[in-house]
């Protein structure tokens, strides 16, 4: 019997995908719910796996897009896994590929065995550069292969070099090579969402720094019984991710998203965070995070991450986000500008812890600083609420003894 395998729906709204690459050739035997191809959507690249057992023929080529229903192949349940032994075939190949010596006597000569008299002229010394003539190619970017020797049997002298000078447009010693590659539709669609959000939001973005001294201590205390009682390490995104949270109840306009005349207002705050996959960023969404403790928050933190490193992350949970947390600190950024998530209104950027000279209590110190950058949408967030949401989360995570754990930390840490 004769299998169509038809393209799932990925998920709501989605209505067409691209094939990505076949993990199986034409004519394959697969078994059943092995995975077939990989297909990108525009939210994200899933696995295709075979309903059946059988021989495969394909109907689409990779980069293709297809309509989601539509048959990308056929398999024939009929057909009986291949077996047997080809041996037999294989110890015949040597002896067709093996080459006949041939007849010395009916060799022909070799160009190398040809006198030539230019190539009698030439000397090892011919087109080399002494040592003095390297050096100032060097430093020039210049090949000797592009300059004619003066010296004896045409050695490139200290003169040559130096009266050489490069064309614009003279290639380097180095590869010069190129690849033309098609983006894959989930990275065609970060693309447009991207300049989407540049031009039809009025972006801003505020900076400030945070004195990460009180979460360093923190966790330096409390991060071995952290992970021995709960299995999973004390990090700086249960801190940011809760400074959210707080921070989210004092200024509810930047929880909030434009649908055309209106304001939607959430009271719940779903956070999207930016995580970095083998298909590039994804941005999976901790779900009611004004619900979790910091044992709750690095556990689904965890999760989301594993998920989308082992590509099993799905739309699902890659949508419905109120607020974005980026964190290119991880990379080693400085500071920067990040690029709202729409349909969301503000993204916090987290960057680089570094020691640096602070002013505290009237006298200079040296303390691991961090620069936050929220960038947000200024038709419906104002100056006023976005520089005091950034201020509130750098209070809460500079004193989040008081402010985040009810200064009962062993409580808060559910030690």
């Amino acid at each position: 019997m004769a299998l169509e395998m038809k393209v799932p729906s990925p998920g709501e709204s989605i209505t067409e995908v691209e094939i990505a690459s076949w993990l199986v050739k034409d004519g394959d035997y697969v078994e059943k719910d092995q995975a077939i191809a990989e297909v990108d959507s525009d939210k994200a690249t899933l696995e295709l796996p075979a309903e059946a057992s059988g021989i495969i023929t394909l109907k689409a080529e990779e980069g293709d897009t297809v309509a989601v229903g539509d048959v990308v192949c056929i398999i024939d349940t009929d057909a009986k896994k291949p077996g047997g032994d080809d041996s037999s075939d294989k110890k015949e190949e040597p002896k067709e590929n093996t080459p006949k010596k041939a007849d010395a006597k009916t060799q022909t000569p070799s160009k190398s065995s040809t006198p030539n008299q230019e190539q009698d002229k030439k000397t090892y010394a011919t087109g080399s550069p002494s040592p003095a003539a390297k050096k100032i190619l060097d430093e020039k970017g210049m090949s000797s292969k592009d300059i004619k020797g003066s010296g004896r049997d045409g050695r490139i002298t200290k003169e040559d070099a130096s009266n050489a000078t490069p064309s614009m447009g003279t290639p380097g010693t180095g590869s010069r090579g190129s690849e033309r590659k098609k983006l894959s539709m989930l990275r065609r669609k970060v693309a447009e969402r991207l300049v989407s959000a540049k031009n039809e939001t009025a972006m801003l973005t505020t900076f400030n720094e945070v004195d990460m001294t009180a979460i360093y201590d923190l966790r330096n205390q409390y991060k071995e019984q952290f992970k021995e009682k709960h299995g999973v390490g004390l990090g700086f995104m249960s801190f940011f991710t809760l400074a959210v949270v707080r921070a989210l109840e004092l200024y509810p306009d930047v929880n909030s998203m434009i649908d055309g005349d209106y304001m939607i207002t959430y009271d719940f705050k779903d956070i999207s965070i930016a995580v970095s996959g083998p298909k590039g960023l994804m941005v999976p969404v901790i779900r009611n995070a004004e619900n979790l403790s910091f044992r709750g928050v690095e556990d689904e933190v965890k999760r989301l991450a594993i998920r989308a490193r082992d590509g099993q992350i799905t739309v699902d949970e890659m949508t419905g986000g109120t607020f974005t947390i980026s964190n290119g600190g991880v990379f080693g950024s400085m500071l920067s500008t990040p690029i709202i998530n729409p349909p969301q209104s503000a993204i916090l950027g987290m960057h680089n812890i570094v020691d640096r000279a602070i002013v505290r209590d009237g006298g200079i110190v040296v303390a691991p600083v961090m620069y936050v950058a929220l960038s947000y949408d200024h038709r419906i967030i104002d100056g006023k609420e976005s520089v005091g949401f950034l201020v509130a989360i750098k209070e809460a995570l500079e004193s989040p003894e008081e402010l985040l754990m009810d200064n009962n930390v062993k409580r808060a840490l559910e030690l």
